[in-house]
């Protein structure tokens, strides 16, 4: 199975990445090559292997509970702010990301 060079312009496009004609080819060639290294696994029964989705098992969660203050002290309103680009009365201020507005 080898791809073609839709193939690999609708990947790229779906990855929202330019590409010239010289690196359509370079990235064809190089993906080509990708899929024979995996074609001598193409041909492994694999009927009685349970899938796996976690290497270490039943493992969920391992990160600590969300507790306010449980490892520190939290930070004042005035260390959060302190190295804000820009912060009116007791919040950050960012650049509108929905168009016209204006500054609020």
């Amino acid at each position: 199975m080898s791809l073609s060079k839709e193939d690999v312009a609708g990947i790229a496009d779906y990855a929202r990445i330019a590409l010239s004609d010289d690196e359509l080819e370079q990235m064809l060639g190089y993906l080509n090559g990708a899929v024979e290294l995996l074609e001598p696994i193409r041909h492994f029964d694999l009927g009685g292997v349970e899938p796996t989705f976690h290497p270490i098992g039943d493992l969920s969660n391992v990160m600590r509970e969300d507790r306010a203050g449980a490892y520190g002290r939290g930070l004042s309103l005035g260390e959060a702010l302190k190295n804000a680009g820009s912060a009116r009365e007791r919040y950050f201020r960012v650049p509108s990301i929905l168009g016209e507005g204006g500054d609020r």
